[in-house]
């Protein structure tokens, strides 16, 4: 509760004045100072309580304040809603009561009066209180056509080994204005999106959401752009990025660091990932590249870029001078109606000729060349083994490892239009027991397949051991063996698992899932896999399954039991409008987030 104490102009100089007595000695019991502020009156034996604090980057948050508490041993729980409501629970360490000068509250449900338990140690006594807390409802931007607030999370199936999960979604959609300030060069600058960012529990009920309007500014160049590739680092908090800035928050909202690209790189998307020596990889493109001795112009999501925590650049991987830009195999065989998020249901299922290609512009379009979106690159990882990246390029159709002298080590991709010293370096497939199988026109026997126009193409470190190399991938489809089938329905994504031996230059299938499911679970464009060894699961996101540009799509997301088709989970994913796309969703730890492991 709250009230207000009014104070007059003459009361305020009688209370002033009054506090030094006749004897000129000060008063501790009166105020030095007149004052018309708001009074919190405080609940429960602790400080005030702060609801959506730092500025309400994260509402559903809340800060109970200790007000000089010694509190120790701190453990919250924010009860469940309702009946069946599934509550989270986490340890609270004491650097981050420090730092939050209270006791941080995570996973609130929105418009509505929340039970916060909390029990914690003081002057060696245990206590409990619980708290009620409401949180406001969600405010995100709308738009045309829009049905909700949010997507509609429906649970499929929740194993009770799962129930206690915690996704974020990173969806983007149009907006009014998107991308009117662009880089004069070209690049994808104007490549915008509006993020719809948020953290829902496996009965679909919403726990948290970023306040999108806190980032992006349409009349500054660096405050906008689609913000990607979430990830909720070693330390527990979040790193993502945005355009021309990358950022690290904590899940209470607070800023950690905000900062632009480096100079002479620019249009961050897809990938930031952080290296265990605490430097990030980014997926960014090249200002003002020269090219041919004629032109300077922006490349198109082409580089990857190492800086350190101060934002120095460390390195730079160029890959129009380490791969080959003018390999087209894949771009011809493309589904020009849905190339990466830009959608064009008009043009679904056709293919792009030679002669177009050859008449493309420079710009953010599907095309071969620096200066053009050639490569694509959708997701970097790092292995530590060899201090090497493996990137995901969609537009090559190819997982690939570099190292940090730029030469390739391995390409995992069809052979296709592979030439010179980089033929050489693509991987032979071989069955489990190290038999050579029998590849043409695109396909092998076995069972075995490459990965088309693919998503995070992702090192898995649990399973990189003795001289393998196990990398997992979202298989998503498109151009599969080289062309687009006669039907539409006959496209179908995968979640895929293979093993590389790197020192004989094989690859090995270990396990997919998806394939029977078909053109119901097929996602052109974005999603996710990741293994997980916690529950030794795989983690799927088919992020536009069911896309068609006209109605809205129902993502789903999976996790499977390691090296089987057992479905443990399933959520299907409701967007509130035509045009929203699902990108991809991640597994929040909140056990993690104010643990304080060193920074």
């Amino acid at each position: 509760m709250l009230f207000t104490r009014k104070v007059l102009p003459v009361l305020c100089c009688l209370c002033l004045s009054g506090s030094v007595l006749a004897s000129g000695v000060l008063d501790p019991n009166r105020p030095m100072v007149a004052s018309a502020d708001v009074i919190p009156v405080h609940e429960g034996p602790l400080g005030m309580v702060d609801v959506a604090p730092y500025g309400g980057v994260f509402p559903l948050t809340a800060i109970i304040n200790k007000a000089n508490h010694n509190v120790q041993n701190v453990k919250v729980t924010v009860l469940g809603k309702g009946e069946k409501g599934i509550p989270i629970s986490y340890d609270v360490g004491p650097q981050a009561i420090n730092t939050h000068d209270g006791i941080p509250v995570f996973g609130l449900y929105p418009d509505y009066v929340n039970k916060v338990k909390v029990d914690w140690t003081e002057e060696g006594k245990k206590q409990t209180y619980t708290w009620s807390i409401y949180a406001a409802p969600v405010s995100l931007p709308s738009t045309t056509g829009q049905t909700a607030v949010l997507p509609t999370v429906e649970p499929v199936k929740v194993d009770s080994s799962l129930k206690n999960r915690l996704y974020l979604f990173n969806h983007i959609t149009g907006m009014p204005r998107a991308g009117h300030i662009m880089h004069v060069a070209g690049g994808a600058a104007n490549w915008d999106y509006t993020g719809i960012n948020w953290i829902s529990d496996t009965n679909g009920d919403v726990r948290g959401y970023m306040n999108i309007d806190k980032f992006r500014n349409q009349d500054d160049i660096t405050r906008f752009g689609s913000m990607m590739s979430f990830h909720q680092v070693n330390d527990g908090n979040l790193i993502f990025g945005q355009g021309q800035r990358y950022f690290k928050y904590d899940f209470l909202g607070r800023v950690i660091s905000d900062k632009r690209l480096p100079k002479g790189f620019i249009d961050f998307s897809h990938a930031i990932t952080e290296t265990p020596k605490g430097t990030y990889l980014l997926r960014v493109a090249k200002e003002n590249y020269p090219l041919n001795g004629k032109y300077t112009i922006n490349t198109v999501r082409d580089h990857i870029l190492e800086v350190d925590q101060n934002g120095d650049t460390v390195d730079y991987w160029d890959l129009p001078k380490i791969l080959d830009p003018y390999r087209d195999d894949v771009i011809l065989a493309m589904d020009q109606g849905a190339v990466c998020l830009s959608v064009d249901a008009e043009h679904s299922g056709q293919v792009m000729t030679k002669e177009q290609l050859a008449k493309q512009p420079f710009g953010d379009i599907a095309g071969s060349g620096p200066g053009r979106n050639w490569a694509h690159v959708n997701s970097v990882s790092y292995d530590p083994r060899d201090d090497s990246i493996i990137i995901s390029s969609r537009h090559q159709s190819a997982i690939i490892k570099i190292g940090r002298d730029k030469k390739v080590k391995w390409i995992l991709s069809d052979p296709s239009g592979w030439k010179g010293e980089l033929a050489k370096k693509v991987l032979k497939p071989v069955d489990s027991n190290g038999k050579p199988l029998t590849c043409e026109a695109h396909h092998c026997d076995g069972g075995f397949d490459w990965t088309w126009t693919q998503h995070t193409g992702w090192l898995v470190p649990s399973k990189s051991t003795g001289g393998k190399t196990v990398v997992t991938a979202f298989d998503n489809g498109d151009a599969r063996g080289m062309e687009q089938p006669a039907m539409p329905s006959m496209k179908y994504s995968r979640g895929v698992e293979y093993q590389i031996d790197e020192k004989n230059m094989t690859v090995s299938q270990m396990w997919e899932y998806g394939k029977e499911r078909g053109f119901d679970w097929y996602s052109a464009i974005t999603s996710v896999t990741e293994y997980r060894p916690e529950t030794k699961t795989m983690f799927m996101y088919s992020a536009t399954a069911g896309m068609s540009g006209t109605k809205p799509i129902v993502s789903v997301l999976d996790e499977v039991k390691d090296g089987t088709q057992d479905v443990m989970l399933e959520l299907k994913v409701h967007s509130n409008r035509a045009g929203m796309l699902g990108y991809r969703a991640l597994i929040i730890d909140p056990e993690q987030m104010f643990k304080n492991k060193a920074r």
